[in-house]
């Protein structure tokens, strides 16, 4: 199997970037094999690799749990996160360019984390979320801080059909003067969702225009589904 870095450089990121332009979001080819879900899913047991424990219930954020990577980051979560970042910070900059915005995103992920943390966010906020049958998460976006990178990646490492059912991937995009659209995703074992963070551009019939998406993830309805979140800018 090619490294980490061949194989997010080796994806089709002018597809990707027209998936996520014309849909919302963008699925990847499985980039991680079987026993690297398997060596993920392992850490999840292990506190002293996490900062902190959410139970959702408690919070009315939803059924199920997550917990959130301390630093030093996991190698492979290190790395994902590291080379993900520069092709979606090429379609952030183009996003930022169609809604007239100022505001430009680093070539490098250690660029970002240094402009983060000059806001005071100094938190990792790479996370892994673990549902169980009839375990849920409502819709939400990830905002910790005022900076926030406008694009994220998941991925569900539990196999689809085999460890679990239903636990569908939610969007909801609200456009101006119309209804929520919503949409359900399976996400295969290995597989990643490239999403908005919080809003994205949409074409209109004179200029574009902010799309404000939330995602979440709907009931589990038997077994037990473990999935990775890579969040790029840290949080207070």
């Amino acid at each position: 199997m090619l490294p980490i870095k061949e194989r997010i450089e080796s994806l089709n990121w002018i597809t990707i970037e027209e998936d996520l332009n014309r849909s919302g979001h963008a699925l990847t080819p499985s980039l991680l094999t079987s026993p690297e879900c398997g060596e993920l899913i392992g850490l999840y047991a292990k506190g002293e690799l996490f900062r902190s424990r959410v139970v959702m219930e408690r919070h009315n954020f939803g059924r199920g749990e997550y917990q959130y990577f301390a630093h030093p980051l996991p190698q492979l979560v290190l790395e994902l996160r590291e080379r993900f970042y520069p092709p979606l910070a090429g379609i952030a900059n183009r996003w930022m360019a169609r809604l007239k915005q100022r505001e430009q995103y680093p070539p490098t992920l250690a660029e970002f984390l240094s402009l983060c943390h000059k806001h005071q966010q100094t938190r990792p906020t790479p996370l892994m979320l673990r549902y169980e049958t009839d375990d849920y998460n409502c819709l939400h976006q990830d905002l910790y801080g005022e900076v926030a990178f406008p694009l994220q990646v998941a991925c569900v490492l539990s196999q689809h059909g085999r460890d679990f059912t239903g636990g569908e991937f939610l969007l909801a995009e609200q456009r101006p003067r119309t209804q929520t659209r919503a949409e359900a995703i399976t996400i295969e074992q290995g597989q990643f969702i490239i999403f908005p963070n919080r809003w994205r551009p949409v074409q209109g019939t004179r200029s574009d225009y902010r799309g404000t998406v939330r995602h979440g993830a709907s009931r589990v309805r038997s077994g037990t589904r473990y999935c990775l979140g890579v969040i790029f800018h840290d949080g207070k």
